[in-house]
């Protein structure tokens, strides 16, 4: 008998009661296109369910052509976040079964269809040298169709202001591995981690409310490189009726009975954004040269207290280093616009944005006019190029 192949691949799915969704995600993986079948596996953790996904389930899987496995558990303190976790743990342990090797971990949500390019799409991310990465998401086109009006014209307020925050964040304080465009969704529908990096972080953490949140900030704290991809999107419910108190659906219900409520935290007002990118630019700067350290003037302008900056100084990476400014930092402290203001500081940060990214292509032009020798100056041509060398 030869043993079985080693999976390149372990999808993570969190379940309970979908019995009406579950077949669709289930198929939208099984129908994954440039990678063998061989290569991908899936492991759905029904936690608690009352209605029929396990049957759905067990008539489904003779058809499809992806090795599947199911964990059932009834657990009376189960929560959106402890079953993300069990199945994340469910498939790592899957993927360290037979030869060790650095497999990727996924992870998606039972009311989700994934693209059939969405692992390939993911390897390709991970295989130009980063981490983790988020993808974005997109609300079934049957279940917007029947939210409020209102509740889409939010939204595209939100996300106007959203896509020129992102733009000033690249321009003023870009990342390598993370370059323009890319986006700020940090969703349990679309997350794709390394092995080895999932373990290194402790892995997902079992929150009640926001756990793929809190895991992408884990990553980042440890300075792992985590790619926000705007080409990897995927279909989720946009249903009112969700099955995690403190989620999605509970927060857009929140926004059809109080209009008015309070954005997302990241979309505060716009001074003080261009504030905090600046200071994670310039301590990101004195981090990689060893100057955070000597160098505490940086304290004051943040409102940090001296022995409390010595000790930020002190950590491991710089992801840890931000964090603990943002959270020591009265200045740093986030405070969400209202829908009503959204509109003026979206035509503000276009202001801004035309001008930085003016000041950098004249900037560019001078700079490349300064270095450029005058006709027939060999002389300025040869020192140039002694001194490069």
């Amino acid at each position: 008998m030869e043993p079985a192949p080693t999976l390149r691949c372990v999808v993570a799915i969190p379940v309970r009661n979908e019995a009406e969704r579950i077949a669709a995600c289930l198929e939208s993986l099984a129908a994954q296109q440039g990678i063998g079948e061989s290569g991908i596996g899936v492991l759905l953790f029904l936690n608690n369910c009352t209605d029929g996904t396990a049957h759905v389930v067990a008539a489904l899987r003779p058809s499809l052509r992806i090795p599947v496995r199911v964990v059932e558990r009834t657990f009376v303190g189960a929560h959106a976040g402890w079953a993300r976790r069990e199945a994340m743990e469910a498939a790592a342990d899957w993927l360290d079964e037979g030869e060790p090797f650095d497999g990727l971990l996924l992870t998606t949500d039972a009311d989700s269809r994934v693209p059939a390019d969405w692992i390939v799409r993911n390897l390709q991310a991970i295989a130009k040298g980063v981490d983790a990465v988020a993808g974005r998401i997109a609300l079934d086109a049957d279940d917007a169709a029947r939210l409020p009006a209102a509740l889409h014209v939010r939204g595209g307020l939100e996300g106007g202001y959203e896509a020129r925050l992102i733009a000033l964040e690249a321009v003023i304080d870009p990342i390598p591995h993370d370059p323009w465009p890319r986006h700020w969704t940090t969703s349990g529908a679309t997350l794709a981690v390394r092995l080895a990096t999932y373990r290194q972080v402790g892995g997902m953490p079992p929150l009640a409310v926001g756990e793929d949140k809190a895991f992408v900030s884990s990553l980042l704290s440890s300075d792992a490189r985590v790619r926000h991809d705007p080409d990897i999107l995927v279909t989720t419910s946009g249903r009112l009726d969700g099955r995690a108190p403190g989620g999605a659906a509970d927060t857009m219900k929140l926004r059809c009975e109080v209009p008015e409520s309070p954005c997302d935290p990241r979309l505060e007002p716009l001074p003080r954004a261009l504030f905090r990118y600046a200071w994670r630019r310039r301590l990101r700067r004195l981090y990689a040269s060893g100057r955070l350290d000597r160098t505490r003037a940086w304290a004051p302008w943040l409102g940090i207290r001296a022995d409390t900056a010595r000790s930020i100084a002190g950590l491991p990476s710089f992801g840890a280093v931000f964090a603990a400014v943002e959270a020591a930092s009265p200045r740093l402290g986030y405070h969400p616009l209202r829908p009503r203001e959204l509109p003026g500081h979206t035509r503000a940060a276009g202001l801004v944005l035309g001008l930085l990214r003016g000041a950098g292509h004249l900037g560019r032009a001078v700079r490349a006019v300064g270095s450029r020798p005058a006709a027939g100056d060999l002389t300025a041509t040869s020192y140039e190029r002694t001194g490069d060398a």
